[in-house]
C-alpha cells in the first residue's frame, strides 16, 4: 500500500488530548442505547411490524445515543402485538413519521461506513492524491444500495401502494435521501479531512467523530424525507 492510499490514517492531526475520554463516554453512551433498544425488541419482545425495522432502530441508538433510544421510546416501540393497537401507533404525525424515515437512512450510512472505511484504505484507491473522495463515494453507494434494498422490499405497507411500490421509486426515494444524508455527513468529513483533524479509523476519536457526522446527516436528510413522506401523503389523497 503506497503513502497516498494511508492518507485518512497516517496523517498528524491537531486533535485535542481530551476528545480521547469524550469520545469513550459518547461511544459507550451509544452502546448501551443499541443494547437497551435490542433487549426491548428481542428480549422483551416488542417485535416491530417491520422487520427490517428491529435492525434501523438498534443501529440508530447507535449513533444518535440516548436521543435514538427516547426517539425509539416515543415514535419506534411497539407496545401490543395486537393488530388494532399497532394500526393506532403507526398513525403518528408527519413530524414522526419524518424522523422515524429517516432512520433507515442514518442506518445505511452507518453500516456503509463500518464496511467502506477498511475497504477503502485496503483497496489503496485515491482521488487527486486522498482517499478520501473514495470514501465518500464508496459510502454513499454502499448506502444507497442498502436504503434501496430497504425501500423496495422491507417499507411499511403503509406507506406503499397495493401493488408495492416500483424499484424506480424505491431507488429514487434511496437516492435523495442519502445525497441529503451525505450534506451533513460528507460535508463533516471534509472538514475533519482539511481541517486536520481525521484520526486513524483505530482511534477512538474516529468513532465519536464518525457519530456527530451521522448526527449532522441525520439532521440535512429529514428535510427531504419530510418532503417525500408529505408528496407521498398528497398523491395517495
Amino acid at each position: 500500500m503506497n503513502d497516498d492510499a494511508m492518507d485518512m490514517t497516517s496523517m498528524e492531526t491537531a486533535l485535542p488530548g481530551w476528545l480521547t475520554p469524550v469520545s469513550w463516554i459518547f461511544v459507550a453512551l451509544g452502546v448501551i442505547s443499541a443494547a437497551l433498544v435490542l433487549y426491548d425488541i428481542y428480549g422483551r419482545r416488542h417485535r416491530q411490524p417491520n422487520a427490517a425495522m428491529g435492525i434501523v432502530w438498534p443501529i440508530s441508538a447507535l449513533y444518535l445515543g440516548p436521543f435514538g433510544l427516547w426517539a425509539y421510546n416515543r415514535w419506534g416501540k411497539t407496545r401490543s402485538n395486537t393488530p388494532g393497537e399497532r394500526a393506532a401507533q403507526s398513525e403518528k404525525d408527519l413530524h414522526g413519521k419524518a424522523l422515524t424515515g429517516s432512520t433507515p437512512g442514518g442506518a445505511a450510512a452507518t453500516v456503509g461506513h463500518f464496511i467502506g472505511v477498511p475497504l477503502v484504505v485496503a483497496s489503496g484507491l485515491t482521488i487527486a492524491g486522498t482517499n478520501l473522495w473514495v470514501l465518500i463515494i464508496v459510502i454513499a453507494l454502499l448506502a444507497i444500495a442498502l436504503l434501496f434494498v430497504f425501500e423496495y422490499f422491507f417499507a411499511s405497507s403503509a406507506d406503499r401502494s397495493p401493488a408495492g411500490k416500483s424499484a424506480g421509486v424505491a431507488l429514487l426515494t434511496a437516492t435523495v435521501t442519502v445525497l441529503a444524508f451525505d450534506i451533513g455527513m460528507g460535508g463533516w468529513m471534509l472538514i475533519m479531512h482539511f481541517g486536520n483533524f481525521m484520526p486513524a479509523p483505530t482511534d477512538i476519536s474516529f468513532f465519536f467523530l464518525m457519530q456527530i457526522g451521522l448526527v449532522l446527516g441525520f439532521l440535512t436528510a429529514y428535510p427531504a424525507v419530510r418532503a417525500l413522506i408529505r408528496r407521498r401523503v398528497t398523491v395517495a389523497a
